[in-house]
Formats: structure tokens, sequence, C-alpha cells
């Protein structure tokens, strides 16, 4: 990665964290509210019965109470589990399910791993990110977790990234490695986006 493209990402990156941290805690609450019902009717409308999802940070887009309702609704949710090597091990949400802080202190279940592969089976996969733009490019937070997964898929299905309504922009800065997304959700809309060619 050039220099320039790093240092733009980190500016990004930094401006974006400082707008989500003054948030106020009435505007969090809606944007749960409103992820939910996006991601509800996404796996309606594609008919997803496993999909991988993440359990967001206090700062990020809720997405705990999608989880919990897709569960209590039999869809097999699969949930990160960081690991050393980069890679991302996978753990089946349930009802009553533990969570313990992982890796970079992010929340992740506690109880039995699956390895790498298991992604490979969802139907969806629901992903976080620090923005979106319109070309599909997304910007992570910079760990290059989820780049790794949807660049090893052999049948990579839908991915969709969760943004606030404002992080979805014209234009991020990206690389080689980067990996375009299917869409973005946000707590007003889902919108399918022309994935970036390679």
């Amino acid at each position: 990665m050039s220099d320039a493209i790093a240092d733009a990402k980190r500016a990004l990156r930094a401006e974006l964290r400082e707008r989500r941290q003054i948030m106020s805690q009435t505007a969090r609450d809606a944007a749960a509210a409103g992820i939910r019902v996006q991601l509800d009717a996404l796996v309606e409308r594609l008919g997803a019965r496993s999909i991988s999802c993440f359990l967001s940070i206090p700062t990020e887009p809720g997405t705990r109470d999608f989880v919990a309702g897709a569960v209590a609704r039999g869809i097999r949710v699969l949930l990160p589990v960081t690991r050393a090597d980069g890679l991302l091990d996978w753990s089946v949400a349930t009802a009553d399910g533990d969570i313990a802080e992982g890796m970079f202190g992010l929340p992740e279940p506690v109880g039995d791993v699956l390895g790498p592969i298991a992604v490979n089976d969802v139907d969806l996969l629901v992903i976080p990110a620090a923005a979106v733009d319109r070309r599909g490019m997304r910007l992570g937070w910079g760990r290059g977790f989820f780049d790794k997964t949807i660049g090893s898929m052999e049948r990579c299905p839908p991915v969709y990234a969760v943004v606030f309504d404002s992080e979805l922009v014209d234009e991020v800065p990206s690389d080689l490695h980067d990996q375009p997304v299917t869409g973005v959700v946000t707590p007003t809309q889902t919108i399918v986006l022309a994935p970036a060619r390679r």
C-alpha cells in the first residue's frame, strides 16, 4: 500500500471515529432500531437461513438486537472470533451465549470455535465498516480481517457492510487488497452497490 493511501485511510478513520464517539445515546438507540429493521428485511428478501454477523461495540451501529432476534427465529448466525494470524474463526450464536472481550477489545462469543472455512456455508455476510463508497469499496478499521475472509472464499455470498447514514460516501481510499461489498445497510436504508472491478 502506498504511503499516500495509508495516510488517507488513517485520516478518514480518525475523523469517522471522532464522529462516532460524540454521537448521543438517543441517536445510537435509534440507529440500532433502524439497523435491526433493515437487516431483518434483507435476511427476509434473500431468504437467508445461515448468516455471519458481528457483535457491535457501543460506537458502532447496533447489531446485537438483530443477532438476538435472528437466533430466536431459528437463523444460524456465525459470529467472528479473531486470531493472531489475521484470520477469523467463527462461533454459532446462541440465545444464552456468553460474550467476552477478544483481541483488540472486541466482543466475541465464548464457546465452541469453528475454523475459518465455516463461513463458506453462509447465505449472507454482514460486516462492520468505517465507511463505504458508492462503488462498493469498504474502509475497515485497518486490521484486514474481513478483507482476508472475503478474498479467500471460494463462493462468496452477498456481503453487506453496516454503517451510519453519513458514512456512505462518494469515495474511500482503497488499495489492491481491499475487497468490495455487495451493498450497505444504514439505519434508514439498504442499498445494493455496484462492486468495484478488479
